[in-house]
Parts: C-alpha cells; sequence; structure tokens
C-alpha cells in the first residue's frame, strides 16, 4: 500500500517557495512536490491529470525530459532515483496548471494549499515585476557614489598636498635693503 504524505499544519510560504523551480524559462511546480504538498500520492495526483488530460493542455502541464530531469537532479531540485524511485518521467505544473488542479483535486487540504501555492506565484511574480524600482534605486546608488567618488578625490588631494615636503623658501633675487 502506497504511504499517503500528509502536510503538517500550515504551509509556511517558503517551504511553497523551495518547490517551485524554473524548467523551459517558466515558473513550475513538480508532481511530487504538489503531491507532498497536498497530502496526495504522486500516482494519485498524476492519475487526476490523466483522467482529466483536456483541462492540462501543454503550458499548463508538460513531461519532463531526461535531460531536464538530469538538470534539476543536478542542482539538487530533485532526488536521486536510486532506491526504487521513479519509474515515468515527472510532470511541471505551471501556475495555471495548479490552478487547475484544484478542479481535479477537491479536498478541504488541496483547496486551502492551492490558496497557499497561488499567494506565493503572485508573491514570486510581484519580486519580478518591480525591475523598475531596481532600476531606480541602482541609479539612485550610482549617482550618490558619484558625488562622493568627487568628495573623496578633493580630500585625497588635501592630503597628498598636506603630506608634501614644503618647498625651501626661494632666495631672493638683488640686494638687501633691509638691513640699513
Amino acid at each position: 500500500m502506497a504511504k499517503k504524505n500528509t502536510p503538517q499544519g500550515i504551509l509556511h510560504p517558503s517551504e511553497i517557495e523551495r518547490a517551485v523551480h524554473v524548467v523551459r524559462g517558466q515558473r513550475v511546480m513538480l508532481d511530487s512536490d504538489l503531491a507532498r504538498l497536498y497530502g496526495v500520492t504522486t500516482r494519485r495526483l498524476n492519475e487526476q491529470v490523466t483522467r482529466n488530460r483536456e483541462r492540462f493542455p501543454d503550458d499548463f502541464a508538460y513531461q519532463l525530459t531526461l535531460q531536464e530531469v538530469r538538470n534539476l537532479m543536478s542542482q539538487n531540485a530533485i532526488s536521486s532515483s536510486g532506491y526504487g524511485g521513479r519509474r515515468k518521467l515527472p510532470w511541471a505544473f505551471t501556475e495555471h496548471g495548479v490552478a487547475m488542479l484544484s478542479s481535479v483535486l477537491r479536498s478541504p487540504t488541496a483547496v486551502s494549499v492551492n490558496i497557499e501555492i497561488m499567494r506565493t506565484f503572485v508573491r514570486l511574480r510581484r519580486l519580478m515585476a518591480t525591475p523598475g524600482e531596481l532600476v531606480e534605486q541602482l541609479t539612485r546608488l550610482a549617482e550618490t557614489v558619484a558625488l562622493h567618488d568627487k568628495d573623496i578625490r578633493a580630500i585625497v588631494q588635501v592630503l597628498q598636498q598636506l603630506m608634501e615636503q614644503p618647498k625651501p623658501p626661494r632666495r631672493k633675487i638683488g640686494f638687501d635693503v633691509s638691513a640699513d
């Protein structure tokens, strides 16, 4: 009998964020991570996806290639299958695919977990969608550094002048008339 994974209490957003990977230029979650979060077996989750394949077009969910699996394994995103492990390539679900899972998995746990996952995707999108603010902050920082750079050069110049040996006074040319 397959062991059922049950989520422990309320999910922490960082736990969900660790389960989000970038594959084919998209943020996705793997079937095994989703199954763990939803408290079902990976087999059961994939069964529901297969039964409702029309709800999961290729831009919502797709199976990873062997090379993509190897890349994720090398990044420690997924564990190696040395101990029994998977017999099929994992499924990757985009944000829309995860949203569609809520219509397939209808348990109260699945609904609450899905809400948290959607909030995490929104939070990640906000972090990535504010490059304007980041550019503005970097521009201000560059201006401040340039201003300080001018000040530092002036200070260094004054210090160099102070460190220079004073030049001996030059002898005056001509006759000294003050001795009279």
